[in-house]
């Protein structure tokens, strides 16, 4: 699918965190002044994608658009052969937009129409495209603990139909407007447990891991809700966020279970679930670790994908993202160190900083190209298509 196994991922969040601040990650760590030197670095270390953004709130006004803020990350992009997973909605909206309206479906599929006929007039190859990054996680936060914008509680399983509904009809017209594009749809891959204290919870659990987690791809599909007018189609390409805190005891999802605690089930079989309920390619969209346990993390993700391609589960590419630090959406003056290059503040520049020893484990868990079942370029013969499709 892409020309390396690892791509990187630069946070791309836009909208109104909590205390109804704007943000926008990119513009925080500067991604937008240094894309070009962002793009070069990749490409030097054999980095060759990327999760990028179209940054909705600031392409539509009222419907007219401006793609001017586009141009230098398709330039960059040209320019040292990145290829591109375009984000077209990742949290942030124009502010004349209601979610829950009627209209909202239209006006997101004429914008994704839009967007799709930009990039593919700028750009040679396939064109990918997330419409929709993380609908179960921004219809928790937005719709029920008002985290974003527009900041409800008790609305996310009507959000959550709303933003399935409004990413088929934005799939539809990127379909229209480029026939051949690829669809990412990026969701996260969670589990969770009963508390030790609460065995009475353990059929929540089971829900939540068979039933709640599966939603919004559900919708895509068409497994759920077919009169939105999902389909096999719409789903395409599933990009599985995970991070070390996507699994927890049911109700305490502040506290991550430990890394050693045996209630974890394995990366692997969480990634193998999904492809045996859906077959079709694989992503591992987002991963990260924080602080120290970066390296550690890293050769943990590579592992866990050599073991998936010997089974011959047909995972296409991991994503480390953030590859920059950022800060915290909610805490702006709090900076996580998450990526392979941290940031540091030189006057009015960010500058970036290598984190050595992340960056020699990302050298050794290249090993995964060398992998009989991966290949660079078109990919490879993966048997098998998911029992549940």
């Amino acid at each position: 699918m892409f020309q390396s196994f690892f791509f990187a991922g630069f946070e791309c969040a836009t909208g109104y965190n909590a205390l109804g601040e704007w943000i926008d990650q990119i513009a925080a760590t500067h991604h937008d002044k240094h894309v070009d030197e962002d793009y070069r670095r990749l490409s030097r270390i054999g980095i060759y994608a990327a999760r990028e953004a179209i940054r909705w709130p600031l392409i539509d006004n009222k419907g007219k658009y401006d793609f001017s803020s586009v141009r230098p990350f398709v330039e960059a992009s040209r320019k040292h052969e990145i290829e591109v997973i375009w984000d077209l909605f990742h949290y942030g909206y124009p502010e004349d937009i209601d979610l829950f309206s009627e209209e909202f479906p239209k006006r997101f599929a004429d914008y994704c129409y839009a967007a799709a006929r930009y990039i593919c007039a700028n750009q040679e190859g396939t064109c990918y495209f997330t419409p929709v990054n993380e609908p179960s996680f921004f219809s928790w936060a937005a719709g029920d603990v008002g985290r974003f914008a527009p900041h409800c509680r008790g609305r996310s399983h009507e959000l959550k139909i709303a933003l399935a509904r409004a990413g088929i009809q934005g799939i539809n017209a990127i379909r229209a407007a480029v026939p051949k594009a690829r669809i990412v749809n990026v969701d996260p891959l969670c589990r969770v447990v009963a508390p030790s204290d609460r065995p009475d919870l353990k059929q929540a659990a089971e829900h939540y891991n068979n039933v709640a987690i599966f939603e919004s791809w559900d919708m895509l599909c068409g497994r759920l809700l077919p009169e939105l007018g999902g389909s096999r189609a719409h789903l395409d390409i599933i990009g599985m966020n995970y991070y070390w805190t996507n699994q927890w005891e049911l109700g305490r999802d502040e506290k991550p279970l430990a890394d050693d605690d045996p209630r974890r089930a394995p990366l692997s079989a969480l990634i193998r679930n999904v492809w045996e309920r859906y077959g079709g390619d694989l992503l591992l969209s987002e991963t990260a670790h924080v602080d120290d346990m970066r390296p550690v993390w890293m050769e943990h993700v590579a592992q866990q994908s050599e073991l998936l391609l010997s089974e011959g589960v047909p995972l296409r590419g991991v994503c480390l993202y953030p590859i920059l630090g950022m800060p915290e959406w909610h805490e702006r003056e709090r900076w996580t160190l998450m990526g392979l290059w941290d940031l540091a503040s030189d006057g009015s520049t960010l500058r970036r900083r290598l984190c050595q020893p992340m960056y020699k484990a990302f050298l050794t868990a290249r090993r995964v190209e060398d992998h009989p079942r991966w290949a660079k370029g078109n990919g490879c013969d993966f048997q098998g298509s998911g029992t549940n499709a």
